[in-house]
């Protein structure tokens, strides 16, 4: 008997997932709407989503424009992006909000090269810990006489296949991300 790892690699497809999200959100030079998913802002007593109160358009390269729906928001918008760890200073002209993307200095960048070393080391750790779950599941089956030791010694291997792979996968993602980050 075979056992089936679809839930433990489903597990791990979400974890790579996260972290393209998590990548997604570290800007490299360019101005990307994506460095605003993770900002929200109270709206009518709930904490909403940056994009589902403005539209946010990139005129250029550099630049970022939230435009609120609503006027009143302006300043709330405003705060929240500087308390976010983006790093730039929101510019306010009572209307909409310019972000302008400075060029990026070696130093960010070998700031942005770690966070993104971060995202993917955490990434690793949450999918061992999917491996983790699914040894545990491998020795229940052997306990519960449900598979042989001979099954239960190749269901261990292929889950550690499984995850070398799946590590494999992040460190490509990390070498592009770090790739495109160090490029001037």
């Amino acid at each position: 008997m075979s056992v089936d790892f679809n839930e433990f690699s489903r597990r791990m497809d979400k974890t790579l997932e996260v972290l393209g999200e998590n990548f997604g959100s570290v800007r490299a030079g360019r101005a990307n709407a994506k460095v605003l998913d993770r900002i929200s802002v109270e709206y009518y007593g709930q904490e909403t989503p940056l994009n589902g109160v403005a539209t946010i358009s990139s005129p250029d390269a550099r630049t970022l424009v939230i435009q609120p729906w609503d006027a009143k928001l302006l300043k709330d918008i405003q705060k929240a992006i500087q308390a976010s760890d983006l790093g730039i200073n929101p510019q306010n002209d009572g209307r909409v909000i310019r972000l302008v993307f400075p060029q990026l200095t070696e130093e960010r960048r070998k700031d942005l090269t770690k966070q993104v070393r971060k995202y993917s080391e955490e990434a690793k750790v949450a999918m061992r810990n999917i491996r983790r779950d699914g040894m545990d599941y491998i020795k229940k089956l052997k306990k519960n006489s449900e598979i042989t030791e001979d099954d239960q010694k190749k269901a261990e291997k292929d889950l550690q296949d499984l995850l070398d792979k799946y590590i494999k996968k992040v460190d490509d993602v990390l070498a592009a991300k770090e790739k495109e980050l160090m490029a001037i």
